[in-house]
């Protein structure tokens, strides 16, 4: 593997922040100032293990690629020199058991498997009477205390581990520490077993109440029925860690001074990097999707499966909606149906191709000639938390082109952002105005358009959007070391343009947003019956 370093026209003579993005996809090193100006960053990917429900990643993976892409921004020895901290933010509800010795035992599970569904299932469940699935005093007593709860899919930090303990019992009694992706690059970073207080927020046992004392909860531990030893010591995603492992330090020829920032995972890192003021919205778009709002109080809609719970900013909490899959449609188009990888496009070559895809779309025009796309990948999460649902075109006919096929993939993920929008915006109440857009899919200009027109909602687009992750870990070390403080961020945030929303399309868009949620609803019982998901948890614990 060879990371191909980009470097950015922003220079200066400052200190520097090794920002870690580390996403579904790969992992992305950057070089930051501490007022956000990223100088040069370099992208490794890596492998996602899918077989049926089971879906997983190597920490071994993903510690070469961060090894590949730092290395190559290290090479140069003026911009080594200037590194001060290193600063992680990393995907979320992913779940790494660890030895004594900190080595992983088997490979980490992902935010997208589902075998916990049923284990996690036993455990949401009442004696005698349930709700949606859940024993009333169990829910109330995990919203009243974290803020949420475990997902019925299974597909949190909570799932995985009841999978580990009730299916893996050789695997459970082995492990250590049960680590999130970013506890176990600061493990590898610091030698610490430790967990920030958003990491390890979806294994759902702790009380978030107060959010200078958040702290386990034996009763919440109880529910999941584990045992507390096998639980990491909090911080927060601004305390210093303490200095690179030497070896680390050696590795990447940085000073033996170079400190680490607990950082965030990728949800908390955006939300530092698009919008830190209260009530102010933000939408990533990347491998999945998010809306999120940084709020002064803990907010809870156990209907619509959304939350205010523990972020990165100090006595706030982040209001967050999320949708399961939405830049994934258009990899899964780039690389399913419309090209092969292995044989039409080299490494190099595969970025391009989302720019082509945008050109294509660009061709027709808004709503796809009747054609609509269901973007359910991998089930949904927000406002339904239903794991069997599924992707689809609806409408097709043989007068449909490519044309028509992309620009309906792009609509669709707009429209699931928009079902989002409507109760989040109640839940939150955000500030009217622009949505703030950032992460990769943000980078398309048609993409932004189109969610302008489909949500009614300006929109946003920061400059350099993809690298949001990357800016929000910079900012946070930067408030670690006590450079900046989080009522700074906002001057240093600079916006690319504004989508404004077509009033000339809400007629049209208003249409086709209530066939969508009309196709869910119609939909949902077959998707049941072709997708017993219960039924494919049990066997995978059997």
């Amino acid at each position: 593997m060879n990371a191909e370093v980009y470097r950015s026209a922003a220079s200066g003579g400052g200190p520097l922040v090794l920002a870690v993005d580390l996403g579904t996809s790969g992992c992305k090193c950057a070089l930051v100032t501490l007022e956000g100006n990223v100088i040069a960053w370099a992208f490794e990917g890596v492998a996602l293990l899918v077989d049926g429900v089971t879906v997983e990643q190597d920490p071994g993976d993903w510690w070469r690629a961060f090894l590949h892409a730092s290395g190559a921004l290290c090479r140069d020895e003026e911009r080594r020199k200037r590194i001060v901290a290193v600063c992680c933010s990393t995907q979320n509800e992913c779940t790494v058991p660890v030895d004594r010795d900190g080595r992983p035992i088997g490979r980490a599970i992902s935010w997208l498997d589902m075998r916990g569904q049923a284990a996690i299932a036993r455990r949401l469940r009442g004696l005698l009477l349930n709700v949606q699935g859940f024993g009333p005093l169990k829910l109330w007593r995990w919203v009243r205390l974290t803020g949420g709860a475990p997902a019925e899919s299974g597909k949190d930090c909570a799932g995985h581990i009841a999978y580990i303990r009730d299916c893996e019992p050789e695997r459970y009694a082995r492990t250590h520490k049960f680590l999130s992706a970013l506890d176990y690059f600061n493990l590898r970073l610091t030698g610490r077993f430790c967990a920030t207080i958003d990491s390890i927020l979806t294994t759902w046992v702790t009380d978030n109440r107060d959010l200078s004392r958040v702290r386990y909860d034996d009763r919440l531990i109880g529910m999941l029925g584990i045992e507390r030893a096998k639980l990491p010591d909090l911080v927060k995603s601004t305390d210093v860690l303490g200095p690179l492992l030497p070896e680390v330090a050696e590795q990447l020829g940085l000073l033996p001074q170079t400190i680490v920032v607990a950082g965030a995972v990728d949800n908390s890192a955006v939300a530092v990097g698009a919008a830190v003021e209260d009530y102010a919205a933000h939408l990533y778009l990347g491998t999945s999707s998010w809306l999120g709002a940084h709020v002064p109080s803990m907010k809870t809609d156990v209907m619509r499966k959304m939350a205010a719970v523990p972020c990165a900013v100090d006595g706030r909490y982040l209001a967050m909606a999320i949708q399961s899959t939405a830049g994934a449609n258009l990899s899964f188009l780039r690389d399913r149906i419309l090209f092969h990888p292995d044989e039409f496009l080299t490494e190099e070559e595969r970025p391009d191709v989302y720019e082509v895809l945008n050109r294509i779309a660009a061709r027709v025009p808004a709503g796809a000639n009747g054609l609509i796309y269901m973007p359910w990948l991998f089930g949904e999460r927000t406002p339904v938390d239903d794991p069997s649902l599924r992707a689809g075109l609806v409408n097709l006919s043989l007068s449909h082109t490519r044309e028509d096929v992309i620009r309906a993939f792009m609509e669709g993920v707009a429209l699931n952002t928009r079902w989002m929008m409507e109760p989040f915006t109640q839940m939150v109440g955000c500030a009217a105005g622009p949505v703030a857009a950032v992460g990769g899919g943000a980078q398309s200009d048609l993409w932004c358009q189109i969610i302008a027109d489909v949500s009614g909602r300006p929109v946003r687009q920061l400059e350099n959007p993809i690298q949001a992750n990357a800016v929000g870990a910079a900012f946070i070390a930067a408030v670690g070391m006590n450079a900046l403080c989080f009522s700074d961020l906002a001057a240093l945030r600079r916006t690319r343009r504004i989508y404004e929303p077509d009033q000339a399309l809400r007629a049209l868009y208003d249409d086709r947003f209530g066939a969508f949620k009309m196709l869910q609803r119609k939909l949902a019982p077959v998707y049941r019956q072709l997708n017993p998901s219960g039924k494919e948890a049990h066997h995978a614990c059997a």
